[in-house]
């Protein structure tokens, strides 16, 4: 959202914030209901990929390597010194900027140290060590016991690396991890992070901010799965990416329902695989049902087994009362989204737990939502796994690189782009939840009005099975202008709600509207002024001004063919007051029911053909 911006601020926040202590002792600034049960024995212990898992989602042979980690900024990223104990500590994978971290400040350049007895377990009968990396922001090298073993750049994927040859005979291993986080002093994606945050923009998430662990594999593995379904929902196409030398290699996967083997296939590993289903049962919203899959890769005497999951369903525009509509499994669907940007009070861009992570999506599905917008960040795998279990459809938007830069960009930084772009949709196109991509938010880090249209067609290329929204808020607010492309056509309207139309071409929703704001006494971000646009004077005021607006967007919005809406937001985040809960999650601001049976309302409303 860009429109709040323009609007002005109010006074500073009037109460102090709910604290708590951490496990450190420092006090959060602001505390969530999951604060007090981080610590560094259980620092998000939970396996951080669930559409990956060896060799079961129950049991996974992984050693998780979250918790305190030794640490110390730089002013540079020269060859980080081997054998030698850092001063400070961190709590991984807490970004710096945390007080969860344990650091609580921003660093350009850091380093994490951490010594690691490899279970013997692991490199026995041939098998091979690999270290994963959920994420770190921005750019990252891996050193084992002084080898450098992976460089990574981008902060929003994930990557790993085999350290089998790396590892010494025995005794401790050294892992170290020297990081360069330039936030938004170079361009590349960030989102709403910023070094000085104010209005609509954030404080930053630095460093190592998503899982990291070891699992040890056979020297040829599986490295990725995705399931996409059939146009004619009763099959999956199954596709992967293998480590190692895959030459010779098979893989068999087999689909399960409730437990039952419905379904198998086999063929060269790296191929793609037909993979049949009997008696096909799709996912939804209403009814997110999920296969379970057992894979497993042959190579010689070596096997690697994984479980994997997904849901059957597809997603597309079709004529629908001779409108662009979008349908879900063929049938029309109103995609009634909630603005999800992500952020926590106490953990910045990372949860603090695995039930912090899940809440947000569970409470905009009790409200009566059927869809999310990520917006411009990109979630931990189980974020997507939660969704895909909950049942809630996805609009994932792309980091955006730094706002008020377009003229500036060069050719690099925009290759850059199109490079992260092309990296996140890879990454997650195996994940059944989402059901769009959104290269560009209101024209921020678009170079150009082509541009939108460029990297929609380089996003349907790598994936044609899913929507692509070329640019969210073609009226607002930098490089402003209709690409015409893509599959739908996207207004943003503060309060609103817009009220787009189909064209020849493209469905048509609202990308981002509402905003009502009403602050919470005791449960804001402290030291923050506060961002007034939409302002309503207390709870009843905000319950009305919920219904009334969804209802235009039922009694008009659907008349005129429109098949989707944003409503911002799910949370308040920092100055923003503007959430159907407060920032740290404590305080509901809405009547439950009241909510879901207006949204429930307006998705019949928009099922009707």
């Amino acid at each position: 959202m860009a429109m709040a911006g323009a609007m002005g601020f109010a006074a500073m926040a009037m109460a102090a914030p709910d604290q708590a202590a951490v496990w450190n002792g420092k006090a959060a600034p602001l505390a969530t209901p999951w604060t007090a049960d981080v610590s560094p024995e259980h620092a998000l212990p939970d396996y951080p990929r669930p559409q990956l898992a060896r060799p079961s989602l129950e049991h996974p042979q992984w050693m998780s390597l979250n918790g305190l980690w030794q640490f110390a900024s730089s002013d540079s990223l020269g060859m980080p010194p081997f054998g030698q104990a850092l001063k400070g500590q961190v709590l991984v994978p807490y970004p710096v900027e945390s007080v969860l971290s344990g650091v609580q400040k921003h660093s350009d350049f850091m380093l994490y140290r951490r010594l690691v007895d490899v279970p013997a377990a692991f490199v026995s009968h041939g098998q091979h060590v690999r270290l994963n990396f959920g994420a770190v922001a921005q750019d990252a090298t891996v050193y084992v016991n002084g080898t450098q073993v992976a460089h990574h750049s981008g902060g929003y994927t994930s990557f790993g690396a085999d350290i089998t040859s790396a590892l010494r005979p025995q005794g401790p291993q050294e892992i170290v991890v020297a990081v360069h986080a330039p936030v938004d002093g170079a361009n590349v994606m960030v989102g709403k992070q910023r070094l000085k945050p104010e209005g609509i923009f954030y404080t930053a998430a630095s460093g190592i901010w998503q899982s990291v662990w070891l699992e040890p594999v056979a020297a040829t593995s599986i490295a990725q799965l995705d399931f996409t379904a059939a146009r004619s929902l009763d099959a999956f196409t199954v596709t992967s990416k293998i480590d190692g030398h895959r030459d010779g290699a098979t893989l068999h996967v087999t689909a399960y329902a409730d437990g039952k083997a419905v379904g198998e296939a086999s063929g060269p590993a790296g191929q793609p695989l037909h993979l049949a289903i009997a008696h096909p049962h799709t996912w939804s919203p209403e009814d997110p049902f999920l296969y379970t899959f057992k894979a497993t890769l042959t190579h010689g005497d070596q096997r690697d087994e994984v479980t994997s999951y997904a849901g059957l369903r597809t997603i597309a525009i079709a004529k629908v009362g001779g409108r662009n509509r979008i349908v879900l499994n063929g049938k029309p669907t109103f995609l009634l989204a909630t603005l999800d940007q992500g952020y926590w009070p106490d953990g910045i861009y990372t949860a603090p737990t695995d039930a912090a992570l899940k809440f947000d999506i569970q409470k905009t599905k009790d409200l009566g939502f059927n869809t999310i917008r990520k917006h411009i960040k990109v979630e931990p795998a189980r974020w997507y796994y939660w969704a895909d279990r909950i049942g809630l459809m996805v609009w994932q938007d792309m980091p955006a690189l730094p706002n008020g830069h377009n003229e500036k960009l060069s050719d690099a930084d925009k290759a850059g782009f199109r490079s992260d772009v092309s990296a996140i949709v890879e990454q997650l196109k195996g994940e059944t939840s989402i059901i769009g991509w959104i290269p560009f938010n209101e024209g921020w880090g678009q170079w150009s009005i082509p541009a939108a249209a460029e990297l929609a067609a380089q996003i349907k290329q790598l994936d044609p099975s899913r929507l692509v929204d070329a640019r969210s808020g073609a009226n607002c607010c930098d490089t402003k202008g209709d690409p015409h492309a893509g599959d739908v056509i996207d207004v943003h309207d503060y309060q609103g709600p817009g009220l787009p139309s189909p064209d020849a071409t493209r469905a048509a929703i609202d990308g981002e509207h509402g905003g009502l704001t009403l602050g919470v006494e005791g449960h804001v971000w402290p030291n923050t002024p506060i961002n007034p646009y939409g302002a309503v004077k207390d709870r009843d005021a905000l319950n009305a001004g919920y219904v009334a607006n969804t209802a235009v967007l039922r009694d008009k919005g659907v008349p005129k063919g429109m098949s989707g809406s944003v409503y911002t937001q799910i949370t308040d985040v920092e100055g923003e007051h503007n959430g159907l809960y407060t920032y740290d999650r404590k305080v509901e601001k809405v009547d439950e029911a009241q909510v879901r049976a207006i949204n429930e309302a307006t998705i019949r409303a928009g099922a009707q053909p």
